[in-house]
């Protein structure tokens, strides 16, 4: 603890090994002026009350579309090797369930790890800015720790509420800390790092741990964070958002067994790299404690990105675009734009090299090309979850426009969700142009969904594994989460 290293600072330097930036640190601050000792606080003394209307009406969205893309997640090869080698590889378990198996249960980091692959298994998942997947790192985690506690001291549905939007929160607030993580990554996959930040937050509220020990799981955390870009579009992509779960998970646990780490773990200190280790540009501010007056959480200041189709996010501007090509080539009914009609097709897009993928081999590749996603939609109309099944990546209508198609990047186009657009141009055999242009897609923050739209999402993705009538309770238990004495009504759902 950060009194006690002041109070012992000599003695404790030999034991601990601090590094010297840091001991400096620790003799000039007091415990209450570090970034890493507010961020333990805010976790520790955040309350049910502080979550506004709009925070839990934006949150319960949150829970119901990640439960959804769960639950359809679980049916992927993805989900099912992760499945396979937990159960192979560790001893029974019975404690926490496991989206899509009904009477399968594991251990609760186990549960938090396949539960995380499914939710990204697709990359249906949610998205915020910076760019992030906020929820699948945190709701999987925050569920096997609820199945995990004694049936008397479950947590009530606005104390879930309350460690889900502390893991969102924490999420948002380490990313505004820092200029490049605005943009479309490039380096690690940022769920990987501040995903694993929010669980560890998230369970650590969950468990009632104290301001230090807050702390501590943060930091424990930040060791056990962290993902390359390379994996983007493989079957380990999925992998980032479950060991996010699971980690975070296991940082509280460890944390609330006494294992401490770094004190100054989120502060800038010359020559020790903490959280700086990521995002090099990284200026942190403390995190003010709530008031009797309340805290502005995030997510009321900018809602959540919601995905019509599973893909990764940058794909809905330019599909979007080519859907308006092609109504403008067949009109509003069903019909398809044929590839003896198109002599050219010219996407302006951000420049971003792991979503520009002219030929796809797979369906993870496929979720991330820019070329593909235009050409699916300029041919059928939309992009679906179909759309993405080996017959219909196959087809030769579509392996013909994908091989006319060609890419530009505007300066005025960044590699960020807030502010890129998707332009898509077709030049016609005749010599005729038409142009689409995505400037927000619907689902963006900007354009949210309905939630009669967002239901709609749900039970397409829920009645994959499970009964009509089970999806339409768990429908009306999250829409109800935040009055239940407990929150056994939703974990009995997904049993």
């Amino acid at each position: 603890m950060i009194s006690t290293l002041q109070k012992t600072i000599r003695p404790m330097l030999a034991a601990r090994g601090l590094h010297k930036s840091a001991v400096e640190v620790l003799k000039s601050l007091t415990p209450e002026d570090t970034v890493t000792a507010s961020f333990g606080k805010f976790i520790s003394e955040l309350k049910p009350q502080h979550l506004s209307p709009v925070v839990l009406h934006r949150s319960k969205r949150m829970v119901l579309d990640s439960i959804g893309v769960g639950l359809i997640g679980s049916t992927t090869d993805v989900f099912e090797l992760a499945l396979q080698h937990c159960q192979h590889m560790y001893a029974p378990d019975d404690i926490s369930s496991v989206y899509g198996r009904t009477g399968t249960r594991l251990s609760p980091t186990l549960a938090a790890f396949v539960n995380g692959v499914a939710t990204h298994s697709m990359d249906f998942d949610d998205t915020w800015h910076p760019a992030t997947h906020p929820s699948g790192a945190v709701l999987p985690a925050v569920l096997a720790l609820s199945d995990m506690m004694p049936a008397n001291r479950k947590p009530s549905g606005l104390d879930f509420l309350l460690a889900f939007n502390i893991g969102i929160e924490i999420q948002g607030r380490l990313m505004r800390f820092s200029n490049e993580a605005h943009n479309i990554p490039k380096r690690f996959h940022p769920p990987s790092v501040v995903g694993t930040m929010g669980s560890a937050a998230a369970c650590a509220r969950l468990l009632s741990l104290d301001p230090s020990q807050c702390s501590h799981a943060l930091a424990i955390a930040a060791s056990l964070a962290g993902a390359p870009m390379a994996n983007a579009a493989t079957q380990s992509k999925p992998l980032h958002i479950g060991n996010a779960s699971r980690l975070g998970l296991e940082a509280a646990l460890l944390a609330s067994r006494g294992l401490e780490a770094s004190p100054l773990v989120l502060d800038a200190v010359a020559g020790v790299a903490g959280f700086n280790a990521f995002y090099e540009d990284y200026v942190p501010q403390s995190l003010e404690s709530p008031s009797d007056n309340g805290h502005m959480f995030l997510l009321e200041e900018q809602d959540m990105a919601f995905k019509r189709f599973p893909a990764h996010l940058g794909m809905h501007w330019v599909a979007d675009a080519a859907a308006s090509v092609h109504k403008l080539l067949v009109g509003v009914g069903p019909g398809k734009v044929s590839p003896d009609q198109v002599e050219d097709i010219m996407l302006r897009v951000p420049k971003s090299k792991y979503i520009n993928r002219p030929f796809p081999e797979s369906e993870h590749e496929a979720r991330h090309s820019f070329q593909f996603n235009a050409c699916s939609a300029l041919l059928d109309g939309e992009v679906t979850v179909d759309s993405f099944t080996p017959a219909v990546m196959s087809r030769p209508d579509l392996f013909a426009l994908l091989s006319r198609v060609r890419l530009e990047h505007p300066h005025d186009n960044p590699a960020n969700f807030d502010c890129m657009y998707g332009e898509v141009q077709v030049t016609l055999v005749g010599g005729d142009i038409l142009k689409g242009r995505c400037d927000t897609f619907y689902g963006h923050w900007r354009n949210p969904l309905t939630n009669e739209s967002l239901r709609k999402k749900f039970r397409n993705n829920a009645e994959a594994v499970l009964p009509s009538e089970k999806v339409e309770m768990l429908i009306d238990v999250v829409e109800e989460l935040d009055k239940f004495g407990d929150c056994r009504d939703l974990l009995s759902q997904l049993q």
